[in-house]
């Protein structure tokens, strides 16, 4: 008897032991979770730093290099991984009617990016006005001369397919190229570039400058590219107070989360296209400004555009224009008039 009650003891002992430290380590989970619900709602303004390019606010100065991604937009392509986690997304057409991405990442980096494309002149202007690391697969031959002078740092899946890029086997060439946040920083370390250097930010509102936005009420407009495969659609949702992005009736969301992409500001420039060769490569103007519109809060603003070393930003009434904090996407077109909203209708 003696015996069993020792065992009983020391049983008991054991349990409240463990009782204890699994007390404590929920303590310290809940404790944790405290912390960073306290931190998502706190106002961006009031967290010591800002993320460049988003306008989120942070409790520690980010000092990661922007990464800028080619990434596919072909209907063989959705829907895409990583887009969700971009701070500004950049849509331009290639050749024909076919629009392709540039994801520009700094303040989130998604496990995984594609599926990744080839190359254009423009797209390495548009990458370098971030002084981002530049990432495609494949090129045009004005683009592979810009890249083989140096123009940018880069890596592209013509030399690393199948070691920095993988192949993916649910899809098929040339819509099937990824590539790893991981492997992107091992593709940097490997070329002996430096990833730790913050773009310069851009102009944000403050948290009452946004909520007291003026402007044309625009909760759904359309964004046409020639064919019903990359006419962009955009459907305010006034309870997120964000954008939701769609291609025909197929919302753009992430491959992996299944989530919706969710957008804060749109801005639609129009730029001169010319067409310069049999292929139907383009060259994009977009260095002399002109006419745009800026969507934010369900409403719109017409602004002019300027290229600010290598950025397109808005201005309006004369003064920069200030993006909501979050997400940006900035849809290059031939035309204004291929922007159409409800109170042109």
């Amino acid at each position: 008897m003696k015996k069993w009650i020792a065992v009983l003891a020391a049983i008991m002992i054991i349990t409240a032991g463990c009782s204890s430290k699994e007390t404590e380590k929920k303590e310290a989970t809940e404790h944790k979770e405290k912390e960073i619900e306290v931190e998502e709602t706190v106002p961006p303004e009031e967290l010591p730093y800002q993320f460049p390019l988003s306008g989120l606010g942070t409790a520690e100065e980010s000092s990661d290099r922007a990464v800028a991604v080619v990434v596919n937009n072909h209907p063989k392509a959705r829907p895409q991984s990583g887009l969700e986690k971009a701070d500004v997304v950049y849509e331009v057409l290639a050749e024909g009617d076919v629009t392709r991405f540039i994801a520009i990442f700094q303040s989130e980096q998604p496990g995984k990016i594609g599926p990744v494309r080839s190359a254009r002149e423009y797209f390495i202007d548009l990458a370098s006005g971030y002084d981002s690391f530049f990432i495609a697969h494949g090129y045009s031959p004005e683009a592979k001369d810009m890249l083989e002078r140096g123009v940018i740092d880069n890596i592209n899946g013509m030399q690393y397919d199948g070691t920095l890029f993988k192949r993916a086997d649910f899809r098929k060439a040339p819509h099937n190229s990824y590539i790893t946040y991981k492997n992107i920083v091992k593709g940097a370390e490997t070329k002996g570039y430096e990833l730790d250097e913050a773009p310069a930010s851009a102009v944000f509102l403050s948290s009452e400058e946004a909520e007291g936005l003026e402007g044309t009420p625009a909760e759904e407009f359309m964004v046409k590219y020639g064919s019903p495969s990359f006419d962009a659609i955009y459907e305010y949702d006034a309870e997120q107070q964000k954008y939701h992005r769609f291609n025909g009736s197929e919302e753009s969301v992430d491959f992996e989360s299944k989530e919706p992409l969710l957008i804060d500001n749109i801005l639609v420039v129009q730029m001169d296209h010319s067409i310069v060769d049999d292929v139907g490569r383009r060259v994009i103007d977009m260095a002399s400004g002109g006419k745009g519109y800026l969507f934010q809060k369900g409403k719109v603003n017409e602004i002019q555009w300027k290229n600010e070393a290598g950025r397109i930003v808005p201005y309006k009434d004369g003064a920069k224009a200030g993006f909501v904090p979050g997400k940006t996407w900035i849809n290059i077109v031939p035309s204004i008039s291929d922007v159409s909203f409800d109170s042109q209708q």
